[in-house]
């Protein structure tokens, strides 16, 4: 099987990796920086994005592997509409539920749990070794950042993003577009479009 990925990163490179612990026998990449980059790793990178629309027939998967929400929710709905078959990479060493149900796109890191009951969106990035606990629903184009920890029943929206070593409490809901910081634990509700950090999260000024 091949699959083309769109954007030769270091977070490219772990999508790589797991589309190979998948059984992917083929990796290639597409960037905008090429042709001035040829290679991301071990895998080559053979054009940029108008290259991949254009060979889409040539792949049996595509992945995107760019972590900025907007812009990998952006050219997912742009692949879909060309017909793209747009494939869900979860790891082997991922303990996902069969209760769960992860959307297209998305990817799942090693060492990520997903508990039953969980509904995770098209496009999200649940990266290495984070927890989303039983009956959390997150948004397309979420990402939740490595060792992240959502309690129960927990919400996060559309394109927002969990960082990193960071604690959500149960039933709490993360609102579209937010940004939580390193390290923050999320004791309360969080409205859309803003930034908070720190134990407890507080909204930025």
């Amino acid at each position: 099987m091949k699959l083309a990925i769109l954007g030769a990163s270091g977070h490219g490179k772990v999508v790589a990796d797991t589309a190979e612990c998948c059984g992917w026998q083929t990796v290639e990449f597409f960037d905008d920086a090429w042709p001035g980059l040829q290679t991301n790793a071990v895998w080559p990178v053979v054009g940029d994005s108008a290259v991949l629309m254009a060979r889409l027939a040539d792949f049996d998967g595509v992945a995107v592997a760019i972590g900025n929400n907007r812009i990998r929710h952006s050219k997912l709905l742009e692949l879909r509409a060309a017909g793209a078959c747009l494939v869900t990479l979860v790891h082997p060493a991922a303990n996902v539920s069969r209760y769960a149900a992860i959307g297209q796109g998305a990817v799942v890191f090693a060492g990520t749990v997903v508990n039953a009951g969980a509904c995770v969106g098209q496009g999200a990035i649940l990266n290495t070794g984070c927890s989303i606990d039983h009956d959390c629903v997150l948004g397309d184009a979420v990402h939740i950042s490595p060792g992240s920890r959502l309690a129960g029943g927990v919400q996060v929206g559309d394109l927002s993003w969990v960082g990193i070593g960071s604690s959500v409490r149960q039933l709490v809901r993360i609102g579209e577009r937010v940004m939580v910081g390193a390290g923050s634990a999320v004791v309360s509700d969080i409205p859309d479009d803003v930034t908070v950090a720190g134990v407890p999260a507080k909204r930025m000024r």
